[in-house]
């Protein structure tokens, strides 16, 4: 036996004795570029720091636009030309771009198949990096490096000039980017020398078709270092030589410089959806006297910080690649919309004000966010788990929507409602806030508002959704419309509706339980049940039914978008997370595990989604779709039908085969990923922690599978420390054998969620071959 390197071992001691030493390597784990083929708007922003307002990244075809207002587009990895460097990224929300230029004076963007056509440059992959908080390229045409950072609510730009007498900086306010929809306003101008103010004002499709009237503003203010020699202006249908302003669709200004070789001038840029008077605030509040260097480096630190929360240990980098990577989407993803002196938008126009806390401070931000929709088998179990500030900035955005408009909204782009799915799962999502002990807020407004989105239907608002409640609470289900629309008499997605308002009326329920209020406790409960009146005993299915009570006729369980969003109904049909023992009851539990096996066997051939299709609706008519929300949570409900082991062979056979490190491989083949959704699910799922519910019970559990590192490292969101250790793991070796919860014995396959969260350690020992006895005897509460 060779003697231990002492040298070496004190130093490997004393890295980690040292606070963030870790966390020194984490950042080479991070690949934004991972999945950016046809990845969405908000998707790769790599210059910003966690949940931002500043989101600064490189577009390809970001000035396309997109038809229904949800397509991929931004920057694809399999463009080879940038036409510009945009500040704001959000669901449904973008604008403001810059671009360094030389040579003929070009004020559009051009077209990606014809070169030449405006001022886009091409550039060469091997010239670019991407980290988070840090990005950079080289524009080919004009030999500029560019390089982008960012603070908060400020975005840092710094271009290296080659020798030139006709180097420009193109400033495209007025035109669409990404998401943003049409420009209905927009200004851009030099109030002197070296600064500059304005704003864009667009009209997304989403805020068009679930808030029709609602517009997105977003402003700035920033400072030059270096003086132009001159400025010109530019719309959409002139150009304007030693002109300092510009205003209307198409908006721009260009800067004029002359550089001599490898001349830096840098940008620093506040932004805002307030106003421009704000924007210079969070400029001189965030960025006063910082540089580049010490925003970039600020930025990493920050990033270090937040994955740091979460180590996970594994000789396989590949896997440490895929997991912080997905972390980093996380923590990505659902931007902050308030400003640094509290003011937030209102859908109205009017300003809105944050209170401060008994210290002086603002204990909570306004956000934008995507819809929640499918979130909670994700995103808030990882916020719960280690970052609940975020949550708590959720919940409380949320309730500052509903006492200015008297809905929750399921997606939220500058109060405007941009649901998408046309459903709100808001409610459910505060309830798991609050059986999570995330309960910063009011909690009697939260209560009312919770009841409000599930039962309340006079005079709901279209971007609240759920515009067939009124069928739901007097059927118990929602009848199936042959129509593609949703009023109160149903809806074409009957099915899917029924399933989903059976689920978030149990999480209500459980949210009224614990506040002591019986009587809505009941009548919630009951509708918790809803699903049974769609099940067919015959089929085994769940299958819409008509006004009459009839299930519909040419029933084709592969069919997607007839009776079911996004899905079909043998996805579907497990969608009972409330009850899965009721569900298992129902088919069978020999049967249920046969079914669900059978469709993860025939899913794995075809990568667990749509196969190598790059569309985010490719697997909508397979058996399983992991690119897809509806199906997020069923590779765990073995655990519920006494057959544990192949939750850990399922679960372990996604995370490998699913999710990639490459491009195009990244979740899926461009799959849709949701602001940090399916990363957040690798997080979760790769530690082997996962609850099926949704955090909805009156006392949650959490349901354990394969972690997939040999040795994970948690700080808990109540500051507690969990360690889970993974002994003999390997890609083999997927299969718990025995476990012990701080050094004591652990037959289940699950533990009470309060229990985890004290701290402490979970030791699993893997085998290659399933313990059959293991976790089964008791399997995780399911009705409560």
């Amino acid at each position: 036996m060779k003697k231990a390197n002492k040298p070496l071992l004190l130093l490997m001691i004393m890295l980690f004795m040292v606070p963030g030493a870790f966390a020194q390597d984490l950042l080479k784990f991070v690949n934004p570029n991972i999945g950016t083929a046809h990845s969405r708007w908000f998707f790769y922003t790599p210059a910003a720091v966690p949940y931002g307002m500043a989101k600064l990244a490189p577009s390809t075809n970001g000035s396309y636009g997109n038809l229904q207002g949800w397509e991929a587009v931004g920057y694809d990895t399999r463009h080879n030309s940038i036409e510009g460097f945009v500040h704001f990224h959000e669901w449904q929300v973008g604008g403001v771009s810059f671009m360094p230029t030389a040579g003929e004076l070009k004020t559009v963007p051009g077209q990606l198949d014809k070169p030449g056509s405006g001022y886009r440059s091409s550039f060469d992959r091997k010239n670019e990096i991407a980290q988070p908080g840090y990005y950079s390229v080289l524009l080919d045409d004009f030999k500029i490096k560019v390089e982008l950072t960012a603070t908060k609510r400020v975005g840092f730009h710094r271009y290296i000039f080659p020798k030139s007498d006709d180097s420009r900086i193109v400033f495209s306010v007025g035109s669409i980017q990404g998401e943003s929809g049409p420009v209905t306003d927009a200004s851009v101008k030099m109030i002197d020398d070296t600064h500059f103010e304005g704003f864009v004002v667009t009209y997304p499709k989403y805020v068009k078709t679930y808030d029709e009237g609602g517009k997105v503003a977003m402003y700035f203010f920033g400072e030059l270092s270096k003086r132009p020699v001159g400025v010109g202006a530019f719309d959409e249908t002139k150009t304007s030589a030693d002109q300092k302003s510009s205003s209307g669709i198409g908006a721009g200004l260009y800067l004029s410089y002359h550089t001599s070789e490898n001349e830096s001038i840098e940008i620093k840029v506040g932004l805002s959806y307030t106003s421009v008077e704000n924007a210079k605030l969070n400029l001189k509040a965030e960025a006063a006297n910082l540089d580049f260097d010490g925003a970039k480096k600020a930025a990493q630190n920050e990033w270090q910080n937040e994955l740091g929360k979460i180590k996970v240990f594994t000789k396989n980098e590949s896997d440490k690649i895929k997991f912080y990577t997905g972390l980093y989407h996380a923590l990505l993803g659902r931007g902050i919309a308030s400003d640094i002196n509290g003011n937030f938008p209102r859908h109205n126009g009017t300003i809105g004000q944050l209170p401060k806390d008994k210290n002086g401070k603002f204990s909570y931000n306004f956000m934008n966010t995507d819809a929640i929709w499918g979130g909670f088998w994700n995103i808030t179990q990882l916020w719960a788990l280690s970052y609940p500030t975020h949550y708590n900035d959720f919940v409380h955005t949320q309730l500052e929507i509903y006492k200015e408009r008297g809905w929750f909204g399921d997606g939220i782009a500058n109060s405007n409602f941009v649901s998408g799915v046309g459903t709100n799962f808001v409610g459910l999502a505060i309830a798991g806030a609050y059986q999570a002990g995330v309960r910063d807020y009011d909690l009697n407004l939260a209560y009312k508002a919770v009841l409000a989105n599930e039962l309340n239907y006079q005079n709901r608002l279209v971007g609240s959704g759920k515009m067939d409640t009124k069928s739901f609470v007097q059927k118990g289900f929602v009848p199936f419309l042959d129509a593609d629309k949703t009023d109160s008499t149903g809806s074409h997605f009957s099915g899917s509706h029924t399933l989903e308002y059976s689920y978030s009326a149990f999480a209500a329920a459980q949210f009224a339980k614990r506040m002591g209020n019986t009587n809505d406790y009941k009548r919630l409960i009951e509708l918790s049940n809803g699903w049974r009146l769609i099940f067919d005993k015959e089929l085994k299915l769940v299958r819409p039914k008509t006004q009459s009570g009839a299930f519909i006729d040419k029933f084709n369980p592969l069919e997607a978008w007839r009776g079911f969003q996004e899905g079909n109904a043998t996805q579907y049909t497990f969608y009972v997370p409330q009850n899965p023992d009721g569900l298992i009851k129902a088919i069978g539990k020999r049967v249920f595990n046969e079914r669900l096996n059978n469709i993860f066997q025939t899913a794995q051939q075809n990568a667990f989604g749509g196969g190598k299709t790059i569309d985010a609706f490719a697997g909508i008519q397979s058996l399983y779709n992991h690119g897809n929300q509806p199906n997020l949570h069923i590779s765990w409900l073995f655990n519920y039908s006494s057959a544990p082991w192949l939750t850990q062979k399922w679960t372990r056979a996604i995370c490998d085969e699913f999710y990639g490190t490459e491009s195009i491989h990244g979740y899926g083949y461009g799959q849709d990923e949701d602001q940090g959704q399916l990363g957040s699910w690798y997080v979760i799922t790769s530690l082997g922690l996962f609850d099926v519910k949704g955090l909805t019970d009156a006392r949650p559990t959490i349901q354990i599978g394969s972690p997939v590192f040999d040795r994970a490292e948690i700080l808990l969101a109540n500051g507690n420390r969990l360690i889970i250790e993974s002994k003999n793991n390997s890609k083999q070796n997927v299969y718990i054998q025995s476990a012990s919860w701080n050094g004591k014995a652990l037959n289940n396959a699950w533990l009470y969620r309060d229990v985890l969260m004290k701290g402490g350690t979970l030791t699993l020992k893997m085998g290659n071959k399933p313990n059959r006895v293991w976790g089964v005897k008791i399997p995780p509460p399911s009705e409560q």
